[in-house]
């Protein structure tokens, strides 16, 4: 029973960061229905931005999350205002955006791939290898801290969305995107937003997954697949979805890994997948259907 107490623990801490990985991408989907695979490798690129900032000046991952966040978000504001609105009108617009992503997906992986090859690699802060022992439990001092700091990155992406102006504005656009636009909400700019704030949930990923998990430029294939895994579960464009599917499948990687090797832990990703996809599409808090 302790062990898998510990398991247990250990999976809650690592699900918190996989919800903030989620959260982003889940935001885009509700936003402006966009299946973003290239989110996967901005998240690896951030990885870097962090393993380059800890080696040469010096800067701890939790503060170089000052530079990845404001970096990605002007990124991804880039990237939608390049890409996207070429595509709005679309009727096969969410078809189209996986194509669209999935070639930048590609074209960032091969740009990484060329800078800083394929070497894998990792930030080693000093409390990388830290724990805190309580009773008969550890937890690990940097899945804590990565954890927590998701946590509050999670609360502050809440407050934005349930306290400002433009949060009623992309809740709104999430619930139903033509009734917003109606009432006058500008919608390609809270698209603009809301893009540009996933791909900086996605740098503030990668700062605090550089030193979790080794990385390189083709490792983003296994996190995208896991992070649909997790949306795909919570039910796609739902921020609680995301949160609780990520905490849910992180403690039963986490079980299956003790119980069965950790060869099997990414099956558990997939088999919830298949079985979700099977019984519940929607998902666990997504809708039957959406207009708009």
């Amino acid at each position: 029973m302790t062990q898998l107490i510990q398991v247990v623990i250990l999976g809650l801490l690592l699900g918190g960061v996989y919800a903030l990985m989620a959260s982003g991408l889940t935001l885009m989907f509700g936003v402006m229905r966009i299946v973003n695979l290239a989110h996967g490798v901005f998240i690896i690129a951030a990885c870097y931005v962090a393993f380059y900032l800890f080696r040469g000046p010096g800067w701890d991952p939790f503060v170089s999350l000052a530079v990845s966040m404001p970096l990605f978000f002007l990124i991804g504001v880039g990237v939608y205002s390049l890409l996207f609105p070429r595509i709005e009108g679309s009727p096969r617009f969410t078809e189209m955006t996986v194509l669209l992503t999935f070639a930048v997906a590609l074209i960032a992986e091969g740009l990484l791939a060329y800078f800083f090859t394929g070497t894998v690699r990792s930030t080693d802060p000093a409390y990388k290898t830290d724990a805190i022992r309580i009773a008969d439990f550890f937890i690990p001092t940097a899945q804590s801290l990565a954890s927590i700091t998701s946590l509050v990155l999670l609360i502050a992406l809440w407050a934005f969305l349930y306290f400002t102006r433009t949060g009623y504005a992309v809740r709104a656009t999430m619930q139903n995107r033509t009734a917003a636009q109606i009432v006058g909400v500008n919608v390609r700019r809270v698209s603009t937003i809301s893009f540009g704030i996933g791909m900086a949930l996605a740098g503030a990923s990668g700062s605090l997954i550089s030193f979790l998990f080794p990385f390189f430029p083709a490792r983003h294939w296994q996190w995208i697949a896991i992070l649909l895994a997790l949306i795909v579960l919570g039910g796609l464009g739902s921020l609680k979805g995301a949160v609780v599917g990520a905490l849910l499948l992180a403690v039963m990687a986490g079980i299956v890994s003790h119980f069965f090797g950790s060869t099997w832990s990414p099956m558990t990703f997939f088999g919830a997948l298949f079985l979700i996809l099977l019984i519940r599409p929607q998902g666990l808090f997504g809708h039957q259907a959406r207009v708009g």
